[in-house]
């Protein structure tokens, strides 16, 4: 009696072909939403009117759709973020807008040396992108001005006795807040738009006590936002 061939391949289940049928219809179907979606109105008037004759009853008119308007925070965070991301890993900062201010929140652990308010090297090159990001902001402005709030903060780990001529954690964080003020105004920001505060570790991102977590709690924060008091003179 003849050996029974061994089947090379095993036969796939049934239920697999549906199931690739099914991924294929609905690829096609947002296939088909996106290219609806992106429709050019006028190119699409053009091809109705060929079925109206060599003399179409209307013509389609041209229109142009304004650009949206980019909020003055989102317009701050998107430029800034384009100027510093090459300079620093994307751990070591973070970056914020709302409908108030624009955030950019600096992590210790990279701006700073350690057991030190010093800035370090990579820091100093980021405040530089900063800085210049921040004097464009303020020629396209014009009257308004811009306003700076930079603070300071701690976490409940951080050795704020071993570090010299520092008192505790609320010294530590302004000492720091205060040396990030110093390298802008040394850059050329103007010092009258800059306010500097220290919250020690009275305000932690993280409570959980996973020394990660507690690290990045030593941080400095700088807000930037339109002054209001100036645009409340401007208006009367």
């Amino acid at each position: 009696m003849a050996k029974r061939k061994k089947e090379e391949c095993k036969s796939i289940p049934g239920w697999l072909v549906s199931f690739s049928d099914l991924m294929s219809l609905l690829l096609t179907f947002f296939i088909l939403l996106y290219a609806m979606s992106t429709v050019d109105i006028t190119k699409a008037m053009k091809f109705i009117s060929y079925f109206q004759g060599e003399d179409p009853k209307f013509v389609p008119d041209q229109s142009a759709i304004m650009p949206p308007i980019v909020p003055f925070s989102t317009d701050v965070v998107l430029k800034i973020k384009k100027r510093i991301k090459k300079l620093l890993p994307i751990s070591s900062y973070q970056i914020v807008a709302t409908k108030e201010y624009a955030l950019i929140r600096m992590f210790d652990d990279v701006f700073f040396e350690p057991n030190s308010y010093k800035l370090t090297t990579k820091a100093k090159k980021a405040l530089n992108e900063i800085a210049e990001t921040l004097k464009i902001i303020q020629k396209d402005l014009k009257q308004k001005k811009i306003k700076l709030k930079i603070a300071g903060h701690t976490s409940e780990s951080t050795p704020d006795k071993k570090i010299k001529g520092v008192n505790d954690s609320w010294d530590l964080s302004i000492k720091r807040a205060t040396t990030v003020a110093e390298y802008l105004i040394f850059k050329g920001i103007d010092p009258s738009l800059i306010a500097v505060t220290g919250y020690g570790d009275t305000r932690p991102l993280y409570k959980w006590k996973h020394p990660m977590l507690q690290r990045r709690n030593s941080r400095v924060e700088l807000y930037i936002m339109v002054d209001a008091e100036r645009k409340q003179k401007q208006k009367r």
